[in-house]
């Protein structure tokens, strides 16, 4: 079969490999119809994180189910639909009954999709994909919906869950502040969730006069980065942005008793912080890798309940011959498509 991988910043390419085959009763086979090129690839593709040459790429995953073992038959069936996780987790480990499936005890530490991680599991643009839990990995796509509109909701927007909604859960009335740049769809997709779960106010800061009118029709009210001023007046700030600059900016934003979630690490270096001040103001903060399967189901609910459309970002679509130009094109969001 075919798969697509990574070759150096902006060159991507199918490449022929063994066919994937059923190892447990537990497990699917599923063919991939719509993947979503994540920031996190843009940023493998472009050069900003490295990736080893030839590795698997693609991990937001929408596919069709080929074949199930027996213990997969009695929840899923062949030919339907599925969301597939892109971080490989058993859903039984300590770790995965905590919540925690994007550090499952059952696998090599961070083990995904298309990734360059260990585990060997490939990655999600290929003609077939094995996923070895699939009781825990994967969800249906809902009847009668074009799966190019839910494509975000496989991956991204359960990054951005992640980021909003544990604060917007228990304050409703958070004030949101999202530092936009890149990763780009995620701080997109962080302005959608907050307005959906009843953020009254979410500003959005970005150079980018594209991003920018995507996050005021989302309901942002937009703020230039002269005009924050070190406010401190935000419960909630998303730091959507790779720069020292931007998180030293999330710590002069927050307010008294806030919280901060990086959905990226900043790459040029860490600002200066001023821990007895931050110790006073009483200021959490969060980085690190989501915990996809969990944050599904809650962007999911957000969609079929509260309004929340990750197709709001312009997604340009690609056919599945053409996904490896695609992934290393300039467009905002992309998703290969199979015919």
């Amino acid at each position: 079969m075919r798969h697509a991988v990574f070759v150096k910043p902006g060159h991507v390419e199918w490449r022929e490999t063994p066919s994937p085959s059923l190892q447990g009763t537990g497990e699917a086979l599923v063919r991939p119809i719509v993947v979503g090129r994540c920031d996190l690839d843009v940023a493998y593709v472009h050069g900003t994180m490295p990736m080893p040459s030839g590795a698997p790429i693609g991990h937001e995953i929408i596919g069709e189910i080929v074949d199930l073992g027996e213990a997969a038959a009695g929840r899923f069936r062949p030919g339907q639909r599925v969301f597939v996780s892109a971080q490989v987790a058993c859903g039984v480990c300590p770790e995965c009954r905590r919540g925690r499936t994007g550090r499952c005890a059952s696998v090599p530490f961070g083990a995904s999709y298309g990734m360059g991680r260990e585990g060997g599991f490939g990655g999600g643009l290929a003609d077939l994909v094995r996923v070895p839990f699939a009781g825990a990995m994967m969800s249906p796509v809902p009847s009668g919906v074009d799966p190019v509109t839910l494509i975000g909701a496989a991956d991204m927007a359960t990054d951005a869950w992640r980021a909003v909604a544990p604060t917007l859960n228990s304050n409703p009335a958070a004030r949101v502040l999202v530092l936009g740049g890149l990763p780009a769809v995620i701080g997109l997709y962080s302005v959608g969730l907050a307005r959906a779960l009843g953020s009254p106010r979410v500003l959005y800061c970005d150079q980018s006069p594209t991003r920018s009118a995507i996050a005021q029709g989302y309901g942002a009210e937009l703020v230039p980065t002269e005009a924050l001023a070190d406010s401190g007046l935000h419960d909630l700030v998303v730091v959507a942005n790779i720069t020292a600059a931007a998180l030293a900016s999330a710590f002069a934003q927050v307010a008294p008793g806030g919280s901060i979630v990086s959905v990226a690490p900043a790459l040029d270096g860490f600002p200066e912080l001023d821990s007895r001040a931050l110790y006073h103001k009483g200021v959490s903060w969060t980085i690190g890798r989501p915990d996809c399967r969990p944050g599904h189901d809650g962007c999911m609910a957000a969609w079929a309940n509260l309004g929340f459309c990750p197709d709001h970002v312009p997604t340009t679509q690609s056919t599945w011959e053409e996904a490896p130009e695609a992934w290393a094109s300039e467009a905002l969001y992309v998703a290969a498509v199979r015919a």
